[in-house]
């Protein structure tokens, strides 16, 4: 009877697995200093509509306040000097970094550049930005 409960255990922990590696995590961080009117801008234009584009669906935003300590979960090649900086992480891991804010007729097409050279953003399939 162990043998059975054994055997079946072991079969359902298996069928339960993930299949496949897991995915690295991307994130945007945004490195933001209080009183910046270029973050507040970006805030006005941009942040009321990231999570619904599918630049925010590929990279989720995650602020950074400038001038708190570095979280340790972060690797940039190096440290913001202007806000906001936009860092693409890979597992925390610097892969691309826009710095400052353009406006929003040139972020769109920036932070798209960036996005494009990952694997999930042709997974979205979409042409993304404010109308994507």
């Amino acid at each position: 009877m162990k043998r059975i409960f054994a055997a079946l255990l072991c079969a359902g922990l298996l069928a339960a697995a993930p299949i496949g590696v897991a995915r690295a995590e991307l994130v945007l961080a945004m490195f933001e200093r209080a009183g910046c009117s270029y973050c507040i801008r970006w805030k006005n234009e941009i942040g009321p509509i990231w999570p619904r584009t599918t630049e925010g669906a590929v990279a989720p935003l995650r602020p950074i306040d400038l001038d708190a300590r570095l979280p340790g979960d972060i690797v940039l090649d190096r440290k913001p000097v202007f806000t906001p900086t936009f860092v693409l992480l890979r597992d925390g891991v610097e892969v691309a970094r826009l710095e400052g804010y353009p406006g929003e007729d040139f972020f769109w097409g920036l932070i798209g550049e960036m996005l494009r050279k990952q694997p999930e953003w042709a997974e979205h399939g979409e042409k993304g930005g404010a109308e994507g």
